[in-house]
């Protein structure tokens, strides 16, 4: 693991999903840009041949599919995805909540048809508000999926405001805990030595397995780091000249 090479991977995803912004006219910036090391590593890491990976905040879609195109594969740069397989999109998503009840069915068909693979999703924190979830946990539970992974990018912020402002998720390690699950506690989920080894705790115990990641909102562009303004933002004028420089 050469931590010059993913570091410089990072910046340079960044930039391209920016550029990707002013081209398309949209900007889910922040989401976009606290997940952008975890993907880097999920996919240059930790995703094997028979593994799924699922965006469930498919608001943030834009780094996802440029990684992609990066691999030779072209799905559709777009705000919210399509089901697009032969180009690495395993499944529609867009609103918040569904891609866990989706995740969780395909692990228990695999682990019930005794397939290899492990079904991996990453959710916004938000997505931990969505009664979906919870749902899901149960039944994840009640069958032992201990081949899914659950990442969570717990940036703190939402649409409209500061997570704990809206409805908030104190103790959201012991939640999990509390659904049987194995929790792993990702506190800098933008340092490559601490994803890389938050991932290899991931354990296969009867228990589906979760990382809670700590991210900022908006990471990479110091002006829009934890600003709720970037959850959804149209770049214009000296926004874009800012973004440029960094």
């Amino acid at each position: 693991m050469n931590l010059e090479i993913l570091n410089k991977r990072a910046n340079e995803l960044r930039k391209k999903t920016f550029n990707a912004f002013i081209e398309k006219g949209e900007a889910h910036l922040g989401g976009s840009f606290s997940m952008i090391e975890i993907l880097i590593m999920i996919y240059e890491l930790f995703l094997k041949k028979n593994d799924k990976f699922i965006l469930s905040k498919a608001h943030a879609s834009f780094p996802l599919c440029i990684l992609l195109r990066e691999k030779g594969l072209k799905p559709q740069i777009k705000t919210h995805l399509e089901i697009d397989e032969k180009n690495g999109i395993k499944c529609t998503t867009g609103s918040l909540g569904h891609g866990l009840p989706i995740a969780t069915g395909m692990a228990f068909a695999r682990k019930k048809q005794k397939k290899p693979g492990k079904i991996m999703v990453m959710m916004s924190d938000g997505e931990c508000q969505e009664g979906t979830t919870w749902e899901s946990l149960l039944i994840a539970n009640k069958h032992k999926l201990d081949n899914l992974v659950i990442i969570v990018d717990y940036n703190k912020l939402q649409a409209l405001s500061k997570l704990d402002d809206a409805l908030p998720l104190n103790n959201l390690s012991n939640k999990f805990k509390a659904f049987n699950c194995n929790c792993i506690e990702l506190k800098r989920g933008h340092d490559f030595t601490s994803i890389f080894k938050a991932f290899k705790k991931i354990k296969k115990n009867n228990k589906p397995n979760v990382i809670i990641a700590h991210t900022i909102k908006g990471k990479g562009i110091k002006e829009y780091e934890n600003d709720k303004v970037w959850h959804a933002r149209k770049l214009k004028g000296r926004e874009i000249i800012i973004g440029k420089k960094r």
